[in-house]
């Protein structure tokens, strides 16, 4: 439950891409602080509110890292097109609500308290439609939040653009909630990331 309001606010999180950077290895299956990656975002999430997780490619394969966890899997066939794809069919299988959080599935250092500081951005400022973490130079970043009026332009993306032609125009009606370090943009794509994050 999104506490302050009563209302359900699920949390999505996308985990359907290919990892077409790992040369072969899935960085969602990558260990961070003992755990591997997707199921220590899905932790943190669940923690928080009712989640849900895109998956496609890989889909057994990740599914299988979320065992024993509350949360609800999305397969999400449109994302064989791209973040679009996933954008598109993700937010159309999720249960009515007033507002929608998405996190990408593989910043590693996102954190339960961060997923709540968004939250509650929205209690602050509840004329916004977007409200989402940055890094401390206003870099935005995740996890992003939406307000639920913002569900008819997911179900119209297509290309590589993602989700930027929904948040690119509404500049002036977002909510930047800056954390104290770069997490809300720092992922690791590549093999080299990985082994230095771990070294």
């Amino acid at each position: 439950m999104h506490a302050g309001s009563g209302d359900m606010i699920p949390i999505l999180i996308l985990a359907a891409g290919t990892s077409s950077r790992m040369r072969g290895a899935d960085k969602l299956s990558m260990m961070v602080g003992g755990q591997p990656l997707l199921r220590r975002i899905a932790m943190q999430a669940a923690a928080v509110g009712d989640t849900f997780v895109a998956l496609n490619h890989r889909a057994a394969e990740r599914l299988a890292l979320l065992d024993g966890l509350p949360i609800t899997p999305l397969l999400v066939p449109e994302a064989a097109e791209g973040q679009s794809g996933t954008l598109r069919g993700a937010v159309a299988q999720l249960p009515p609500c007033p507002a929608f959080m998405m996190v990408l599935a593989d910043l590693p250092l996102i954190t339960s308290d961060d997923l709540t500081a968004v939250l509650a951005a929205r209690d602050a400022s509840p004329d916004a439609l977007i409200w989402r973490g940055a890094a401390p130079d206003g870099t935005p970043g995740h996890p992003v939040l939406f307000d639920a009026s913002l569900r008819p332009a997911f179900a119209d993306l297509s290309g590589d653009d993602g989700g930027a032609s929904v948040v690119r125009p509404l500049r002036a009606s977002t909510i930047l909630v800056p954390f104290t370090d770069d997490r809300a943009v720092f992922d690791l794509d590549t093999p080299e990331a990985w082994a230095a994050f771990n070294g």
